[in-house]
């Protein structure tokens, strides 16, 4: 990915957007849907809904495109950020990953909850970093998760359901003392916004809460072809907003480009 397309990742979908951060797993969202803000309001500045997906020059060699479960968990496995790969200092959270042929599901009451994958899922894989506080600093906790899917279609299916999550828990439960709250959503489908990285990308922010305590929350996730990533960000004291921004597009800038490499996509 050039760093022109780098720059505009954040620049474009951040637009408007307060924070938000959470282990948001393995969440997938944003196909050519119209935005929603927790408010339950639709921006006009989404595209139309559309039967098909958008189109990047990204090609899947069809010879390395996964189709069995084994497949898809060496893919996400040669794909997902390690605690190296954020930068230096970074660590394995207490709680390191998911748990095995899981994946991260918004139930019905708002509680973020790992259940079995579903039939036309074929890997999804979160793993949990944080940057120890020092100093005045405190410590940032991120999630990079990569979920592959059997059909393009199924892929694009759950990024259009994020911004719908959004509207319907604007307040989502992540663990028992642990929320997310305010959420703001935004879809940015390829040729919108400066989106020519994914063929579909959305964007929110919030606030996470943790007991009495509050902090800026984000959440990136990007579609190409079958497979999708998403990185999220719980800020803390210390930070400057640039500064966290550079973890999110970092993350998601890393994690396209190792999906073009294993699958050998070309582009046009």
């Amino acid at each position: 990915m050039s760093g022109a397309a780098a720059a505009l990742l954040l620049c474009g979908c951040s637009a408007g957007a307060t924070e938000k951060a959470a282990e948001s797993g393995a969440k997938a969202s944003g196909s050519p849907t119209p935005s929603a803000s927790a408010s339950g309001k639709v921006s006009a500045e989404g595209a139309e809904p559309s039967a098909t997906p958008s189109a990047t020059p990204f090609e899947a060699d069809p010879d390395r495109v996964p189709r069995s479960r084994k497949q898809g968990a060496t893919l996400a496995s040669a794909v997902v950020m390690r605690p190296q790969d954020w930068g230096s200092g970074f660590e394995a959270q207490p709680l390191a990953r998911s748990a095995e042929n899981t994946i991260a599901v918004l139930d019905e009451e708002c509680r973020w909850q790992r259940r079995p994958l579903p039939k036309d899922v074929l890997a999804s894989l979160s793993l949990y970093s944080e940057l120890p506080g020092t100093g005045k600093r405190g410590t940032v906790k991120v999630t990079a998760a990569v979920t592959v899917h059997a059909t393009v279609l199924g892929a694009d299916d759950e990024l259009s359901g994020t911004v719908e999550e959004a509207l319907r828990c604007p307040e989502q439960q992540v663990r028992a003392d642990e929320r997310i709250a305010e959420l703001n959503s935004m879809g940015t489908p390829f040729g919108l916004r400066g989106n020519n990285y994914a063929d579909d990308s959305v964007y929110e922010t919030g606030t996470y809460l943790t007991g009495g305590d509050k902090a800026p929350y984000r959440w990136m996730v990007t579609r190409l072809g079958q497979v999708t990533v998403a990185v999220s960000l719980k800020a803390a004291d210390g930070y400057t907003a640039s500064e966290l921004e550079q973890y999110v597009t970092r993350g998601t800038t890393t994690m396209l480009d190792r999906v073009r490499y294993e699958l050998g996509g070309g582009e046009g």
